[in-house]
């Protein structure tokens, strides 16, 4: 896998103050990119767990997380191929609210986010608790598309979009830190906007 740099951004003459550095605003646009085949995911059969340091590992089914306390998230998103998206609007469940069942153990520092297709990526535990993570199955008032991660994603919005994991199964919750599928093809293990964290040694 080759990975090329070529963020030029699109220079700083009126330049949105809410764009991070070498960001450019999609307007209407959703690109998309991701590295396998888009699934068709049946609800029926869905399923998304928590596990690992948790002190009730739980699974639960497409019913079982609708019937949870809902929660949304309204701002923008941004991706590390330089665009960003504002006046998203996602609906669906804080990771809190997750955590609030299954609970999270003192020695748990690390998350691994999994996907049903089996893509991995991983975030400091501070990253998806305290209301900034969720998952999510609308965005803007409609379903989440299959191209876009339906029937439902992660979201960590703060982070490069890489680390809102598509098609999202579950998270593990670990000691050690461990790379998930696009840090161990060179990207950065944080992935913060606002510092450029792309790649590795950003």
């Amino acid at each position: 896998m080759v990975l090329t740099r070529g963020f030029t951004g699109r220079g700083r003459a009126g330049r949105d103050p809410r764009l991070p550095p070498g960001q450019y605003d999609a307007g209407n646009d959703w690109p998309v990119l991701h590295a396998e085949a888009t699934p068709s995911i049946d609800t029926a059969t869905w399923t998304f767990t928590v596990d690992g340091l948790v002190d009730t590992p739980t699974t639960w089914t497409w019913d079982e997380i609708h019937a949870l306390p809902g929660d949304r998230y309204e701002g923008a998103i941004h991706c590390v191929t330089t665009w960003s998206k504002f006046g998203m609007r996602f609906d669906g469940v804080s990771v809190d609210t997750l955590l609030d069942v299954a609970g999270v153990r003192d020695d748990a520092a690390y998350v691994m986010a999994r996907s049903h297709t089996g893509y991995t990526t991983n975030l400091p535990i501070e990253d998806v608790v305290d209301g900034r993570a969720w998952v999510v199955w609308d965005v803007n008032g409609a379903p989440l598309d299959d191209i876009h991660g339906g029937p439902a994603r992660l979201l960590v919005p703060h982070l490069y979009f890489w680390k809102s994991a598509k098609w999202v199964s579950g998270l593990k919750f670990m000691a050690e830190d461990e790379q998930g599928f696009w840090e161990r093809n060179g990207y950065h293990d944080h992935g913060d906007p606002w510092l450029e964290q792309r790649y590795q040694g950003d």
